[in-house]
């Protein structure tokens, strides 16, 4: 079945620094796209950034643009999401996602098939 690893949750200060990570297997994750979302208290899910699953081609939320990378390692089936110059606004319950197409990848929540469980982040002094 499908199974999720999500890592690097946790308290940084504003301006500091977080890496999480999302390990997934039990599906064919070379022709799967990954996408990082987030949802603070009483927010809808907002999608943060993802990556295409053969091109590697990335895209980001304009709120995070400059200040997050994402990578992928596929050897490992494992994803990262490096937050630089974290903001208050940044904390939420991070989630990483997989969906099944092989073009430009996109965080509509649509179209992703399978969750993780969620890392909380918080950012705060």
């Amino acid at each position: 079945q499908v199974q999720f690893v999500e890592s690097g949750g946790g308290l940084a200060q504003p301006g500091g620094s977080l890496r999480l990570s999302c390990a997934a297997f039990g599906f064919t994750w070379d022709y799967y796209a990954i996408g990082w979302f987030r949802q603070a208290p009483g927010k809808g899910r907002e999608g943060v950034s993802c990556i295409s699953s053969i091109a590697g081609n990335t895209y980001y939320a304009d709120s995070v643009k400059g200040r997050f990378t994402i990578s992928r390692d596929n050897a490992k089936n494992t994803v990262y999401l490096q937050m630089n110059s974290l903001k208050p606004e940044d904390t939420a319950v991070y989630y990483c996602a997989a969906g099944f197409w092989l073009g430009v990848c996109t965080v509509a929540v649509g179209r992703y098939d399978y969750w993780g469980q969620g890392t909380q982040v918080t950012v705060s002094s």
